[in-house]
C-alpha cells in the first residue's frame, strides 16, 4: 500500500507540472503581450509568389467555401496560385473542379490536384503539391477554414523583414463558436492556446508548433528540415520542431485571424483530440533526443518536451482515478496530492480567463460561464486520448481519420442528417465504466470519511458521464441519410 501511495503522489505531482506550465505561460504572455513584430515596407518590395495549399478529403459541405475564400485572397493575381490537394472518394472532387473552373474564368489560378491514393495522407498531399509549384511560400488551410482576404498581405511582409523566419502561424478564430454550448466551450480552450500559450512561447524565445492550418511556410525551410514526413499523425508539429532544430526561426501573429469551424459533435471532437494525442506522442518519441542534444537552452528544451508531451496528462488522470479507490478503501490519506492538484488546477481557468478578457473585453464573463463544460469534456475524453497516447508509444504512422465538417457558421447550419456524421465508437464503453467507477468512489469516500476526495471524484464521474451520454444523444438525435445535397455558397 505504501508503494501505491508513492505512485499516486508521483502521478499527482507530474500532473501538477502541467498546471505550473500554464501559470508560467500566462506570466510570459502578460510580460510580452505589448510586443509587436514589424513587417517589411512593401512599397520597396516585390510581392513573392505564393501557393495556397488546400488539402481535402471528402468535404462536400465545405470545399466550395474553402475554395472561394482562397480565391478571394487580396494578393497580386500573377503571384498567387491555389492548389486544391484532393484525395476525395465522393462527389467532393466534382464540386471542387466546378468551383475551380469558376474562379479560373475570373482570372485566378485555381487547380485541383487529385491523387490516385492517399499515401502519406495530409503530409503526402502537401509534399505532392509542393512538387507542382515553384512558389517561394506555401500557405496551408484545412477544409474547415475560411481565410480573410487580407491574410497574405498581413503575413508575407514579415517573411521579407526577417530572412531567418521559416514558418509563420496565425491565430485560429471561430466561425461557429456560438452554435452550441459545446462549440463555445471548445473555443475557450483554443483561445487559451492561441492567445496566451502560443504568444507567450514565441515572444519569450521558446519553441512553438505549426498548428497544421492558418499558417505559411518558406519553401527553403521545409527542404532544410527534411520535408513533410508521414511517420507521425501530427506532421505539422513534427516539421515545425525539426525546422526550429535546424536553425530556422518561427513567428506567431496573434493579431492575424484564420477563422475555422469547430466540430459540433462530441465524437468528432474525440477523434480530433485522439489524432493529436497519438501524433504528439509519436513526435515525442521521434524528437526527444534531437531536442536534448541540440544547442537550445535548458528552458527551451524543457518547454519543448512539456509541450510535446502535453497529452500524457490524460493517462496520468486515469491513473490517479484508478489508484484513488484502493487507497480510500484501505483507509489511506490521499489529501496531500489531491490538495496540491487542486491548487495548480487554478492555472488553466486563469489562462482561459486572460484569453477571453483579451479577445472579448465586454463579453468575457458570460463566455466564462461555459468553462465547466470544457473542464468536464476535457476530463471525459481522457480515456480515448489515453488509448491514442498508447498507440503513439507503440507504433509509427497510422490512418488519418478526418474530423468531419458541416459548413456551420454562427448558429446556422445542420449536421445531424449528414452522411459524414460519426457514430460512437467502442471507447464509450470505457467512459461508462470509468464513470461508474468514479461514482462508486464518491460513495466510498463518503462512507470512509475521505471528504476531500469527493469533488475530485465527482468531476471524473460527471465528465465521463457527460461525454458518453452526449455522444449517444447526438447519435440518436436523427438517423443519417445516405446522401446529402452539397451546400453551395456562391460569392
Amino acid at each position: 500500500m505504501t508503494l501505491l501511495r508513492a505512485v499516486d503522489a508521483l502521478m499527482a505531482f507530474w500532473l501538477a507540472m502541467y498546471g505550473l506550465q500554464a501559470f508560467i505561460l500566462t506570466f510570459l504572455y502578460l510580460r510580452h503581450r505589448a510586443e509587436r513584430p514589424v513587417p517589411a515596407d512593401m512599397s520597396q518590395q516585390r510581392w513573392p509568389k505564393v501557393a495556397v495549399q488546400l488539402p481535402v478529403f471528402n468535404e462536400r459541405h465545405v470545399v466550395e467555401r474553402l475554395i472561394d475564400a482562397a480565391a478571394n485572397l487580396d494578393y497580386p493575381a500573377d503571384r498567387l496560385e491555389v492548389q486544391v490537394l484532393d484525395d476525395s472518394t465522393d462527389d467532393t472532387t466534382a464540386l471542387a473542379e466546378a468551383r475551380a473552373a469558376y474562379h479560373r474564368a475570373r482570372g485566378i489560378a485555381v487547380r485541383v490536384v487529385h491523387r490516385a491514393d492517399r499515401s502519406g495522407f495530409k503530409a503526402g498531399a502537401l509534399a505532392w503539391g509542393a512538387q507542382q509549384t515553384d512558389a517561394e511560400f506555401l500557405a496551408v488551410f484545412d477544409a474547415d477554414f475560411a481565410p480573410q482576404p487580407s491574410f497574405l498581405q498581413r503575413v508575407i511582409p514579415h517573411f521579407l523583414a526577417r530572412p531567418n523566419i521559416g514558418m509563420i502561424q496565425t491565430r485560429w478564430a471561430h466561425l461557429n463558436d456560438t452554435y452550441s454550448p459545446f462549440t463555445l466551450a471548445q473555443s475557450l480552450a483554443l483561445d487559451a492556446h492561441f492567445v496566451v500559450e502560443q504568444t507567450g512561447r514565441n515572444r519569450s524565445g521558446l519553441l512553438i508548433n505549426f498548428n497544421g492550418s492558418g499558417g505559411v511556410w518558406r519553401r527553403q525551410c521545409i527542404a532544410d528540415a527534411g520535408g513533410w514526413q508521414a511517420d507521425t499523425m501530427t506532421e505539422d508539429m513534427d516539421l515545425s520542431y525539426r525546422a526550429q532544430l535546424a536553425g530556422w526561426r518561427s513567428l506567431y501573429l496573434p493579431d492575424v485571424e484564420a477563422p475555422a469551424e469547430l466540430p459540433p459533435q462530441v465524437d468528432a471532437f474525440k477523434r480530433q483530440q485522439a489524432r493529436w494525442a497519438q501524433g504528439s506522442t509519436q513526435c515525442l518519441r521521434k524528437l526527444s533526443l534531437p531536442i536534448l542534444r541540440s544547442d537550445l537552452s535548458s528552458a527551451q528544451k524543457l518547454g519543448a518536451l512539456l509541450h510535446i508531451a502535453s497529452y500524457f496528462s490524460h493517462p496520468l488522470m486515469i491513473g490517479v482515478l484508478l489508484l484513488s479507490l484502493p487507497l480510500i478503501w484501505a483507509g489511506q490519506s490521499i489529501q496531500v496530492p489531491l490538495a496540491f492538484l487542486m491548487v495548480v488546477s487554478i492555472a488553466p481557468p486563469l489562462l482561459y480567463t486572460v484569453a477571453q478578457m483579451t479577445l472579448h473585453s465586454g463579453d468575457w464573463p458570460r463566455r466564462m460561464l461555459y468553462l465547466p463544460v470544457i473542464v468536464l469534456v476535457g476530463t471525459g475524453i481522457a480515456w480515448s486520448t489515453s488509448r491514442a497516447v498508447w498507440q503513439g508509444l507503440t507504433r509509427w504512422g497510422g490512418t488519418f481519420a478526418r474530423t468531419p465538417k458541416f459548413c456551420l457558421e454562427g448558429r446556422q447550419g445542420r449536421w445531424s442528417d449528414s452522411a459524414y456524421r460519426l457514430r460512437p465508437d467502442w471507447t464509450i464503453v470505457g467512459e461508462i465504466a470509468l464513470a461508474l467507477y468514479a461514482i462508486f468512489g464518491v460513495g466510498l469516500a463518503w462512507a470512509r470519511g475521505s471528504y476531500g476526495a469527493i469533488p475530485f471524484l465527482g468531476i471524473y464521474a460527471a465528465g465521463f458521464s457527460l461525454v458518453a451520454v452526449l455522444g449517444l444523444m447526438q447519435w440518436l438525435r436523427r438517423k443519417p441519410v445516405a446522401t446529402q445535397a452539397p451546400i453551395h455558397n456562391l460569392r
